[in-house]
């Protein structure tokens, strides 16, 4: 099969027989063969009935219905793990993303060898206020932290090779960094399409400016995991150690300052009546604390199942 074509859904009844149909006009123009997977995820305004009723209109099209809102993680990732298809594209069910990119997604991964083509919203037809200067941000942090180049990281309309969604493993809301995901698993030829953006049709937005604020904190999570997921130690007992000794430092600061001046008949003041004393004990007691965090981490990762996972390329 060429393509599978995975369109996660909330509340979408009225968009999903246009965009089936429009679907399945682009497969038989360019003589696809393909399977359309539409992952309701929790609908309550008979989402899942329209679902039904274009499935059995056109065979291609499958349907997984959740039984409550999990997200848009939980629907890409039951999609994937269905996904027959040698070429992989998402999209969203609200018609802003166009299936007359299809073609040229499917072709980049075949022919230019991309194990990972994601959209570019060049003009987005959103507020500028509420989604347009927030996403640059969130796009411009993404790009520093990845150091992935792509300017929309977010896109809904994306495509893969196969093998990537069946190595990665999509949770929480880390939807957003499926090509982060790809890299750390060892995909890294991730490539970039200025795709069409249209105005919503039908429905409302699901996303409020609140995933900007869980977005970032989900990007530092994929950070830390990825650099010391496997060697907790390697972050925080450095961290330890380097706030033990600048505890460790002060401490002796104070209190060898405090004898000189003594040993020489100069005022001084009590250790103890010093804030910098008690700021010495925190790093110390902090850095302790650290270091000990590391060794719990080490001693979880090692017990962990996962502990010798390798994404392995070849063997001969």
């Amino acid at each position: 099969m060429d393509i599978t074509v995975i369109v996660p859904l909330f509340n979408e009844t009225e968009s999903l027989p246009e965009l089936a149909a429009w679907i399945r006009r682009v497969m038989d123009q360019h003589g696809f063969s393909y399977e359309v997977i539409m992952v309701d995820d929790g609908s309550t305004d008979g989402s899942w009935d329209t679902v039904g009723r274009l499935a059995a209109e056109n065979p291609a099209i499958h349907g997984i219905s959740f039984r409550r809102n999990y997200g848009k993680s939980a629907a890409l990732y039951e999609g994937f793990a269905a996904a027959e298809g040698n070429v992989v594209i998402t999209m969203d069910a609200d018609l802003q993303d166009s299936p007359d990119e299809i073609p040229e997604l499917y072709r980049m991964i075949v022919e230019e060898g991309y194990d990972v083509v994601s959209g570019w919203k060049q003009h987005r037809q959103d507020n500028k206020l509420t989604k347009n200067l927030p996403s640059k941000l969130y796009n411009w942090t993404a790009r520093k932290v990845t150091g992935i180049k792509l300017h929309d990281m977010n896109c809904g309309l994306k495509a893969y090779k196969k093998e990537v969604v069946k190595s990665i493993e999509v949770y929480g809301e880390m939807h957003r960094y499926i090509p982060y995901l790809a890299k750390n698993a060892g995909y890294v030829k991730i490539g970039e399409k200025p795709v069409h953006h249209q105005k919503r049709k039908y429905g409302v937005s699901k996303f409020g400016l609140e995933r900007f604020v869980n977005g970032f904190l989900d990007l530092m999570s994929l950070w830390f995991l990825s650099k010391f997921g496997k060697k907790p130690m390697h972050f925080f007992g450095t961290s330890g150690i380097l706030m033990f000794l600048i505890g460790f430092i002060m401490t002796a600061w104070v209190i060898i300052a405090k004898l000189v001046h003594q040993a020489q008949g100069i005022r001084y003041r009590a250790v103890t009546d010093q804030p910098l004393f008690y700021l010495a004990l925190l790093a110390v007691v902090l850095g302790a604390l650290f270091f000990l965090t590391g060794f719990i981490g080490e001693m979880i990762s090692r017990s962990s199942a996962s502990r010798n996972d390798y994404n392995v390329k070849a063997r001969f």
